[in-house]
């Protein structure tokens, strides 16, 4: 790239002679006044080297100098005809040239140290360029970004990176990521992924999953080697990306994949079913119309109706989950519900449960089937009271809820009703929460529940168009919430 020098003296025949001499490597800018030449300068940035005369009937050179020092970063040197060394050591202090050369000049060396001056200044800008880039690279970077050392030291760090280890990015450097993390569990994967790295001279990639407090956040750690002269590598950059959220995306989709394939099964297996119970039912009913004088039959026949009966309401229950049973949706008033339903959960769930409530005053009407709303309440607060062993407190919950685009629930944005059985129980492990809502999983012992009391509240949810979800605070306790949405005006 050919450099753009500004010669500036108040002689035509030396501006003369010296475009003449560099005119055929560089660009050429000439100014006879030092006011000119600094207008010069504030119209063109790309100047490189400033080649000033000393005597000039405006101002001297070495003033003139140390103005454009303010306006340029070009280089400067100053030509004079005299042996003036006061003139050199002021335009040295103030206009700090790179060079002098007294007239009349050598061309050869002259054109040499005006070719020096410009690679000088052109090193420099894109040092600063390199500079400027790497900042605002570390500055705006939302994700934790750092340079180390072979030793594993900090060079550089950003703030976000310093924020992760609880100081400010100056008391960073120079130090060892392992002497500032204090969880325990993750100094030895850092210290064996960079020597990995380091080894392999290549860029890697881990997702490494590392506690925060109490929760565990998964980022995606991208280390990339920087090579010395010698091409060994000397530096080691640190990019370091939060994906929690984008995991916890990707595990519902995944989720709500298996539940949607675990419905079609499900609605296969219901409507066969169904069929058949339909038949036995059917020739039940007509061998007990046939039978008249024989009572132990007749015990025999009625109980089998009963328990063929127990299996249609879990085929219904079945079918639910599986969003194949039409629901008589329409405006209900959860509250309503709740206050109807108190007898039957005082007596469904005992005297050693504490029940308790906290509706909202001002709640808008859900659109949901009523009658499966009731069942799911029901259901709920039974796990509930198997979950306390008969002891604890248990609390029903109305709350109106708006449900914006940023949100992480998986809505649609608008008004929602939100109605929860809050308990007091010991909580459900991980290893279970994920499978709580499929049909027919339960932890309960052999015969003692079926594993479609959770499935069936999630049909019902999935069905009206909202959602259910499962809440395990840390301390213990247990909330599963239905959000039902907003019934339309006039409904």
């Amino acid at each position: 790239m050919r450099g753009t020098i500004l010669i500036v003296d108040d002689e035509p025949e030396i501006l003369t002679a010296l475009r003449d001499l560099l005119e055929d490597e560089f660009d050429v800018w000439s100014a006879v006044s030092p006011i000119a030449a600094l207008d010069i300068l504030g119209d063109e940035p790309m100047i490189s080297v400033i080649v000033s005369d000393q005597r000039m009937p405006e101002m001297t050179g070495d003033v003139f100098l140390s103005k454009a020092r303010e306006i340029s970063d070009a280089q400067t040197i100053l030509l004079t005809g005299y042996a003036d060394l006061g003139a050199v050591v002021n335009a040295v202090n103030n206009g700090r040239i790179s060079a002098y050369m007294q007239k009349p000049w050598e061309p050869a060396l002259l054109l040499s140290m005006i070719g020096n001056a410009h690679e000088q200044c052109q090193l420099r800008r894109n040092l600063a360029e390199e500079r400027a880039l790497l900042r605002g690279l570390m500055d705006g970077s939302q994700d934790a970004l750092s340079f180390k050392d072979t030793e594993g030291r900090f060079v550089r760090v950003n703030h976000v990176k310093a924020e992760s280890l609880g100081r400010p990015p100056e008391a960073c450097l120079r130090q060892r990521e392992p002497d500032l993390v204090s969880v325990g569990g993750q100094v030895q994967p850092i210290t064996e992924a960079e020597a990995e790295a380091f080894a392999s001279g290549r860029a890697t990639e881990r997702l490494e999953e590392r506690m925060v407090g109490s929760s565990p956040r998964f980022v995606q750690v991208t280390r990339v080697p920087i090579a010395g002269p010698d091409g060994t590598p000397r530096y080691l950059a640190v990019l370091e990306h939060d994906v929690t959220d984008r995991r916890l995306m990707e595990n519902r989709l995944h989720q709500a994949e298996k539940m949607q394939a675990l419905g079609t099964m499900a609605g296969g297996v219901a409507h066969d079913f169904n069929n058949l119970l339909t038949a036995i039912l059917g020739s039940l009913e007509l061998a007990l119309r046939r039978n008249d004088s024989d009572a132990r039959l007749q015990r025999l026949l009625e109980n089998a109706t009963t328990a063929a009966e127990r299996g249609t309401t879990l085929t219904q229950r079945l079918l639910t989950f599986s969003r194949q049973r039409d629901l008589a949706l329409r405006s209900v008033d959860a509250n309503q519900v709740i206050h109807e339903m108190e007898d039957l959960l005082t007596r469904s769930i005992g005297m050693g449960i504490v029940v308790s409530e906290e509706l909202a005053e001002d709640l808008w009407a859900a659109h949901v089937d009523p009658d499966q709303l009731e069942l799911a309440l029901l259901n709920l607060c039974i796990n509930a009271r198997d979950a306390m062993e008969g002891e604890g407190s248990l609390t029903l919950i109305t709350q109106n809820l708006s449900v914006q685009e940023e949100d992480v629930l998986e809505l649609v944005p608008g008004d929602y009703v939100l109605v929860a059985v809050r308990d007091t129980g010991p909580g459900i492990p991980p290893e279970v929460m994920a499978r709580v809502f499929e049909p027919f999983f339960t932890t309960k012992p052999v015969g003692k529940g079926t594993g479609l009391g959770l499935s069936m509240v999630y049909g019902l949810a999935q069905q009206a168009g909202g959602l259910a979800r499962v809440l395990c605070p840390e301390g213990g306790g247990t909330t599963v919430e239905i959000i039902l949405p907003r019934a339309p005006d006039g409904a």
